[in-house]
Formats: C-alpha cells, structure tokens, sequence
C-alpha cells in the first residue's frame, strides 16, 4: 500500500550525470593496442559483474583484456600498471555531470524526498562520491556496486524500497533506458523515461500536486 511519501528516485548516468566521454573507449583501446570495436565489445560484454559487485575491477579488466586473447601479468601482453591505468580513465570517462540537472535535482528536496539509483562500479562509486559532494545530500544513494544489484534487476529496486521504508508505489523512478523504467514500474514504482529537464519537471510537477520546486 502507498503511503503519503513521495519520492524521486533518480537514474545517474544520462540523466544527472554525463553518458561517457566521447573518444574514452578509443583511448584505451590504443592503449592496449586493439581495435576500437573489438575492445567496445568486450568492454560492454565483460561489464554486468562488474557493475553488480560480483568482480573486482583488476577481475574486470583482466576478463576484459582475456576476452580480447591479451595475456595478463609479468612478461605479458599486459601487466598489472596497465590495468590501473585503464581503471583510472574509466572512471575519469564517467565523471561529467550535468550541472543544471544537478541543481534541479537538489531544488526538488524542498518539496520531495530525492533519491538515487544507479549502475556503477564499486570504485566508479568511491570516486564520485568524493568529487560530487552533493550526493551526500540526497536522502539515499544506492550504487550497484554496493548493494550488489544492478538494474533491471528487482532486487535493486526493492533495495531502494526497503533502505527507504517505503512502498513501491511511493517512488518516482526517473531513468533515460525505457527498460529500467518498465522494471521499476514491474515491482509497482511509479516511472518516467528521461529526455530532458524541462520535460522532467512537467512530470514531477504533475507528480506532486500543490507542491512545486522552485528552480526556475
């Protein structure tokens, strides 16, 4: 059963925070001197674990580059420098926010509780909460890496539902994958596919009858 709550639970990536840095994935793969879509493949196909807590990010990387028949280690295709140098520019490739979706995201906890979802590496997470300090405003973050469930996985979506003691229905889940959205809407959340702010604020304004942010 709903109660009286509202909460807006916020997608990260495409939505307050940037997709990846344009070129990143090109970069590295230079770097381990691969063809850039061979290494796009195996950077996205090796990913879900890693996303989900269950791999370390040197068991990411070194399924990664195995994927791509580089040996790891002392006197290999790759050694364990190289690795870390890949770890770094991934997270330095994530780390863009979108300063406006920042701020409005932080206007609406005048009215709403403000929440977040999102897929993310464990050290992916360590590393933006200590550059985005905001974050720690928020009145829960959930990152994949922590809570070992990555959407569209139920189970990251009823982590949110219980750590806020609250009912599905309660929930607002904003995202910019359609897929997300229906896996939030599947366990009873409330959901919105994001394109941008402006159309956004219409939908959490309607959301949130009598009350409205004052961002603008």
């Amino acid at each position: 059963m709903p109660t009286d709550r509202r909460i807006v639970l916020f997608d990260l990536f495409g939505v307050i925070a940037r997709h990846q840095r344009p070129g990143a994935l090109a970069k590295m793969a230079t770097r381990c001197h691969t063809p850039t879509d061979a290494f796009t493949t195996a950077y996205w196909a090796c990913r879900p674990p890693y996303d989900a807590g269950q791999q370390s990010a040197p068991e990411y990387w070194t399924a990664v580059l195995r994927s791509l028949s580089l040996s790891v280690g002392v006197d290999s295709d790759v050694d364990t420098d190289t690795i870390e140098e890949l770890r770094l520019s991934d997270i330095d490739s994530w780390s863009r926010v979108d300063d406006r979706m920042v701020a409005y995201a932080q206007s609406l906890r005048a009215v709403t509780e403000v929440a977040l979802l999102s897929n993310i590496p464990s050290d992916h997470a360590d590393a933006f909460l200590t550059a985005q300090p905001w974050l720690h405003t928020l009145d829960h973050v959930a990152f994949s890496g922590r809570i070992k469930a990555a959407k569209p996985s139920p189970a990251a979506f009823h982590h949110c539902v219980i750590a806020m003691r609250a009912a599905p229905a309660d929930f607002l889940f904003v995202d910019d994958r359609e897929e997300n959205v229906r896996a939030a809407q599947a366990v009873g959340m409330n959901g919105h596919v994001f394109t941008d702010r402006d159309e956004l604020a219409a939908a959490i304004d309607t959301w949130l009858p009598s009350r409205r942010p004052t961002w603008r």
